[in-house]
């Protein structure tokens, strides 16, 4: 005769975190919306590391996202594709790849540009391969696109119609306390949540 022993659920913590450039803090903004959504999970904990801090390769924060259950990656396009300052980051990280590290983490990501369009998508896709470099799974936005319709609005959630990732837009001509917009804000606020409940849903 089988015993079955009723225990009490215990939540296991997530570690969700943020690698992001901002060449004039507008992408550093919805990298923190994205934040404020992921921490909402009550057991997730969440980072935020610019890749300033990871030009040393000694940084201690090599070591966080090598303990980190979701990696979520995000950089301004620049002439349609991510930053320089991104890449660098990537490239960095092929002692990682070397060792497969961050094989069966997840990975997400986001950008901002000056354009509606901007050719953002061809930066999500760079992230998505470079995350498949590293046997990542990618969490999609998970948003059903917004503005699309008659009775559409550029204050709907998912404006812009993503669907790899988070996409802001940000005019060219104004700093980071006039953009994104509200609605990419919260669509990235949004997407931050999705990603946590991700991390434990497969947990």
């Amino acid at each position: 005769m089988s015993n079955f022993i009723d225990k009490p659920h215990l939540a296991m913590s997530k570690i969700i975190s943020i690698v992001f450039h901002s060449g004039y803090g507008h992408t550093q903004k919805q990298a923190e919306a994205i934040a404020s959504g992921a921490s909402e999970h009550e057991t997730s904990k969440v980072n935020t590391i610019s890749t300033d801090e990871l030009k040393d390769l000694d940084s201690p924060h090599w070591s966080v996202l090598d303990g980190s259950d979701a990696i979520v990656m995000g950089a301004p396009t620049y002439m349609g594709s991510v930053s320089a300052e991104f890449k660098v980051f990537m490239e960095l990280s092929s002692s990682r790849w070397q060792e497969m590290k961050w094989s069966g983490k997840l990975a997400a990501g986001f950008t901002n540009s000056g354009s509606q369009n901007g050719d953002k998508q061809n930066s999500l896709i760079q992230l998505l391969t470079f995350a498949a470099q590293h046997g990542m799974l990618w969490v999609s936005l998970g948003q059903m696109p917004g503005n699309n319709s008659s009775t559409g609005s550029i204050d709907d959630v998912n404006r812009l119609g993503a669907s790899l990732g988070a996409m802001a837009q940000s005019d060219i001509d104004v700093g980071p306390e006039d953009g994104p917009s509200k609605a990419d804000l919260e669509s990235a606020r949004i997407f931050g949540l999705h990603i946590s409940q991700t991390a434990h849903r497969i947990s």
